[in-house]
């Protein structure tokens, strides 16, 4: 069976959750792609679900809040040589959501934490500082 991402590029959608005081919502990744990375949260888009769809649905899998609106930023294809895949991935942002974030995917994800734009954690995946400097472009 053919792996998106591995065995040809795969489609993603990312999603940056940002609090009233700008502060931007992180978790850290276990698994390749970029794992030990700080990441948004986001995933792969399955068939024929929108990539507006997939961000919201991949946002509460991993952080159990319910998000409202979202502001398409961009598209972002990486390449990421270390874990050889490739991924184009449509990146949102949202102030528009209810709850609290937790690790509801332990097994994915091994921490997370709000982080000022100017005071990120390192190392940052390769999607998350695309999706930063797309914010910071305005």
């Amino acid at each position: 069976m053919a792996l998106p991402g591995i065995d040809f590029p795969g489609f993603g959608a990312g999603l940056v959750i940002r609090r009233d005081d700008g502060k931007i919502l992180l978790y850290k990744r276990l698994k390749a792609p970029e794992a030990g990375h700080w990441n948004i949260v986001g995933g792969k888009v399955d068939h024929m679900e929108s990539s507006e769809d997939a961000a919201r649905r991949e946002a509460q899998e991993e952080t159990g809040l319910v998000i409202g609106a979202l502001h398409c930023l961009g598209v972002s294809e990486q390449r990421i040589e270390a874990d050889r895949q490739h991924w184009i991935s449509v990146l949102y942002v949202t102030d528009d959501f209810n709850g609290d974030p937790v690790l509801t995917e332990p097994d994915k994800l091994s921490d997370f934490g709000w982080f000022a734009i100017d005071a990120l954690p390192t190392p940052l995946s390769a999607f998350t500082s695309h999706a930063v400097r797309l914010l910071q472009a305005g």
